[in-house]
């Protein structure tokens, strides 16, 4: 039997994890009480000395993994795992798993949805007729779906199929990414600085690390076309936030779609109030669906780890 440690969650029971985890034989822990106190998670999991980490949103820092010398597997329940100092658990050989493909469909949905709610201005008319307003506004500022050029940085699992359905819709779609891409399907793969400059509307699908926090700057939004729109489903770091508050302020940019914010679960006010944009809190990746898959895959990664077996979805 082995001590897994479950730090975080946001669902509201463990029926799947106890069943998977539990029902191999290992014992599952959760904690620490003080949600997002380092202090109190580095006493935790020195208390329990779990060999499995399994983790969400928590930072697992260095010295998180120095409190446990049973630790030989992180699990991210999630696919991002800018969380994880990855380095220092190479260094002390404890592997790093993730779920790449969990929630695929669901953030392309989310993010041409924000996009959709931009250029069909559906917010804005809402607002409108609920303040007791029935009429048209600024029909110039409606867009033609198939008329739009659409681009996309990032184009991995999730960046694949946001073009794919916006290929659907019949816009055209731009897509850059720092690997080379054999089949890039129904985009045509263009430099960063060609995209932004071509693009009517910009979707991020790009990890966090160090070369793309803040790669959304003053810089890059100075180089957007006139009156762009902007979606992040990625990671709020990627966006510096300043930067994209004085592109709306000075009507460079006219809308922008977040479902992550630097900041957040305390955004920056003056951004989430701002009328040209919306701010969804970190829900792309949920469905009926994709939350269930998301628990059971990461748990079933676990016990494979756990038996020794070769994991399905190694990140270090």
């Amino acid at each position: 039997m082995a001590t897994v440690a479950l730090i975080d969650y946001s669902w509201p029971d463990l029926s799947i994890e106890r069943a998977i985890v539990g029902g191999a034989g290992h014992m599952l822990v959760t904690g620490p009480e003080k949600s997002g106190d380092p202090a109190a998670l580095e006493a935790f999991v020195k208390q329990h000395d779990p060999e499995t980490i399994m983790v969400t949103y928590t930072q697992i820092t260095p010295q998180v993994i120095a409190q446990s010398p049973k630790l030989r597997h992180i699990a991210r329940v999630g696919i991002g795992t800018d969380n994880v100092a990855i380095p220092a658990a190479t260094e002390r050989g404890v592997l790093v798993t993730n779920v790449p493909d969990y929630c695929i469909e669901e953030v392309s949905d989310h993010a041409i949805a924000l996009m959709l709610a931009f250029t069909r201005r559906i917010n804005e008319y809402d607002r409108e007729v609920r303040a007791g307003r029935w009429g048209l506004l600024a029909a110039e500022r409606l867009r033609r779906t198939n008329k739009l050029a659409v681009g996309v940085i990032g184009y991995g699992r999730i960046g694949r199929a946001t073009a794919r359905k916006l290929h659907g819709l019949g816009a055209t779609v731009l897509a850059y990414d720092v690997m080379p891409v054999i089949d890039p399907g129904p985009a045509t793969m263009v430099g960063l600085d060609e995209l932004i400059a071509n693009s009517d509307v910009v979707i991020l699908h790009t990890p966090l690390d160090p070369s793309t926090h803040h790669m959304v700057d003053r810089s890059f939004v100075g180089k957007m076309r006139n009156g762009a729109i902007l979606v992040n489903v990625s990671r709020g770091p990627l966006v510096d936030n300043d930067a994209v508050l004085e592109g709306l302020t000075s009507g460079k940019l006219s809308g922008v779609g977040l479902d992550v914010v630097e900041g957040e679960p305390n955004p920056p006010r003056a951004l989430v109030e701002h009328p040209d944009t919306i701010v969804t809190p970190h829900v792309a990746y949920a469905s009926d669906l994709a939350v269930g898959d998301l628990r059971t895959r990461a748990s079933e990664e676990v016990v494979r780890v756990l038996a020794g077996e070769k994991p399905r979805n190694p990140v270090n």
